[in-house]
Order: C-alpha cells, then sequence, then structure tokens
C-alpha cells in the first residue's frame, strides 16, 4: 500500500523549507527572492514539496506589483534552487526515511518517485510562463487609488479611542501624506519626524530604497503631525521608533519598530467598500493614491517623483496611472481657421 502523502508532507514544515531552499552561500539577490518564496509559502500553508509557481506567479505580477521581467527572474532563481535540490542525494534520503519501514520498498519508492514527478512538473518554465504585455489603459481594479472620501472613510476606521486605534490613525494618515514606502515607514525615529528642507517643515527619510534619503516637506498635510504626536504622547515614545507592536493583551508596548508583516496586518483590519465591493488596501495602493492626488491638485511631476524617491519620472508616471476620459479631454488649445458650425457629427 502506497505511504499516505499527507502526513509526509505536513513533516516538511516551514522550518525545513528554509533549511532546504536556502542556500548558505546565496548572494543577496537569491537570498531576497528566495525568501520572499518561503514567506509566501507559509503565508499561504503550502509546503515546498507541493509548489504552485503559477499562483506565486499571479502574486508577484498582482499583489507585489513587479514587473513581468523581475517575475521572470525571481521564478528563475527558485526553479534553480529546485533543481539542485532535487540533484541532492539527501533529498530522497529524507523522503524514504519519513515513509512507514513496514511498506513495500516498491512502495515507498513509487511515493518519491511521485513527488519528484510533481516538483518536475511544477519548475518546468511552461507551467508558469510569464507574459511580457503593456496596458495603455489599465482597469481600476488592477492598482487601487483612493478618492479623498474614501481616503477619510479609511482612516476614521480605526478610531482614537484606544492605543492601538490611534497607533493605526497615524499610519494610515502617515501613508497618505507623505506616500513613503512601508519600509520607510517601519524605520521612522521620532527625530525624523520634523526635519527642515529649506525651510519647510519634512518627514525625514533615512532608509530609502536603494539606501538614498530623502526629506519630504509635509506642506498643508501638516495635520498630520496631530496624530503622530498623540499617539506618541499617549504611548509614552520621546525617542526612538515612532511605530512599535504590542505584547499579548495589549498591554506592554513593544521596545522595537514594526515590522512590514504588521503594517499589512494593520491594513488587513480595515477594509473598506469600493463600488460595492469589500477590499483590503495594500501599503503600495496609499503610496499610489499620494501620487495620483497630488497631481490631480496641480503638483509639478518632478516635485512628486522627488517626494516618492523615484530616480525615473516613468515610475512616478505608473503611480499616478491612467487619467480618465474627462480628465484626459483636451482643451481648446488651437482656433478653428474658419468661421463653421459643427452640425451632424455630434454622434459619430
Amino acid at each position: 500500500m502506497k505511504p499516505d502523502r499527507a502526513p509526509i508532507i505536513a513533516a516538511f514544515d516551514a522550518k525545513d523549507a528554509f533549511y532546504t531552499l536556502m542556500p548558505v552561500d546565496a548572494d543577496k539577490d537569491t537570498r531576497h527572492r528566495l525568501k520572499h518564496f518561503l514567506l509566501w509559502l507559509q503565508s499561504t500553508r503550502r509546503s515546498w514539496l507541493q509548489p504552485d509557481l503559477a499562483a506565486h506567479r499571479d502574486y508577484l505580477l498582482h499583489e507585489c506589483q513587479l514587473a513581468p521581467s523581475s517575475v521572470s527572474a525571481h521564478l528563475a532563481t527558485i526553479r534553480s534552487r529546485y533543481r539542485a535540490v532535487m540533484r541532492h542525494p539527501d533529498t530522497r534520503k529524507r523522503l524514504y526515511a519519513l515513509t512507514p519501514p513496514d511498506a513495500p520498498l516498491a512502495d515507498r519508492k513509487a511515493f518519491v518517485d511521485e513527488i519528484f514527478h510533481h516538483l518536475r512538473d511544477q519548475i518546468d518554465p511552461d507551467t508558469a510562463p510569464v507574459a511580457s504585455y503593456i496596458d495603455s489603459d489599465q482597469p481600476d481594479s488592477h492598482n487601487l487609488r483612493l478618492t479623498a472620501e474614501q481616503a477619510r472613510r479609511l482612516m476614521q476606521q480605526p478610531g482614537i479611542d484606544s492605543l492601538r486605534g490611534l497607533r493605526d490613525t497615524a499610519i494610515l494618515a502617515l501613508f497618505l501624506c507623505t506616500g513613503i514606502r512601508e519600509a520607510e515607514l517601519c524605520s521612522l525615529t521620532v527625530t525624523d519626524l520634523r526635519q527642515r528642507l529649506d525651510g519647510e517643515l519634512a518627514l525625514h527619510v533615512r532608509e530609502g530604497k536603494g539606501r538614498k534619503r530623502r526629506l519630504i516637506p509635509y506642506g498643508e498635510l501638516d495635520w498630520v503631525l496631530v496624530y503622530v504626536d498623540r499617539w506618541l504622547s499617549n504611548a509614552g515614545i520621546d525617542n526612538g521608533p515612532v511605530f512599535r507592536g504590542f505584547y499579548k493583551g495589549e498591554k506592554t508596548l513593544r521596545r522595537t519598530a514594526i515590522t512590514k508583516r504588521t503594517v499589512h496586518y494593520v491594513l488587513e483590519a480595515y477594509p473598506i467598500t469600493i463600488d460595492g465591493e469589500l477590499r483590503i488596501v495594500q501599503p503600495h495602493d496609499l503610496r499610489r493614491t499620494y501620487a495620483r492626488r497630488l497631481y490631480e491638485a496641480g503638483v509639478d511631476l518632478n516635485r512628486i517623483r522627488q517626494n516618492l524617491g523615484h530616480s525615473d519620472l516613468k515610475t512616478t508616471l505608473g503611480y499616478i496611472g491612467e487619467l480618465s476620459g474627462q480628465q484626459r479631454r483636451p482643451p481648446a488649445i488651437f482656433d478653428p481657421p474658419h468661421n463653421l458650425r459643427l452640425t451632424g457629427f455630434e454622434s459619430r
């Protein structure tokens, strides 16, 4: 009788997945891609013995908003690592060791062969192809950008009557009022909140993407500091990390900064209804919202680019997104050369 797959696969937990798939001598890019994959396996409760690279591809494309070329690089790294693991003799030995020793050898071998066959299918490039395409116009559902009213409703959800609610309100407001990345928010310290850029009150981002530092003027959005200050005062924080987590029971505050995972937990706790559908807002959705609202308010593109910390203006334009038909409606930049009336063509 062939061994039961479920308990054997369950025996290979998240710790085992890290031990197996993460090479000791991996370079920075390899570690980054494999760690991303391992965290995804853990969050989706998948075993590394049953990977679904098509699902991981969709996650990278749609949830993480990676470019197709980046997704291809991630999948190539994962496939390469799986091939190395499958070539290693210890992998088969470990699988054999988990099968019932009293089972017929043929059945044990058939089970191990089945696992390897499944893995080969999953790492085949044809199983999870990445199409390279360009959308001139993307549906609103692809990249979420909140209206001013939707942003207000989101910030109202946590409330300010509890310490957790006050912290979460301050987090949401700071995302929307500065457009910072989740990692940048996690690394903020109290001294970063009030710096100056040519006399303008600004937020100091010390650890931006690519190790780039920048200052983001608050301008007329400096009201966000009222919420941040109240959180700091009620939490008894006067130095160190701005945003911190709670120990179990929420009576004691941690000394360390919150993690990116905590940020996602915060946003997952406050879904909002958009066009009749309950949606969970992602950190990058708030960053896109910041860019779009500034653009629609008439802020210069280069100023938005600098605030977001982008090197390329094309990246900033991607955050702003495609405008509606009305917003793209050309003004009267030319006058007609003749005094003629437009008749009979309106419906064409």
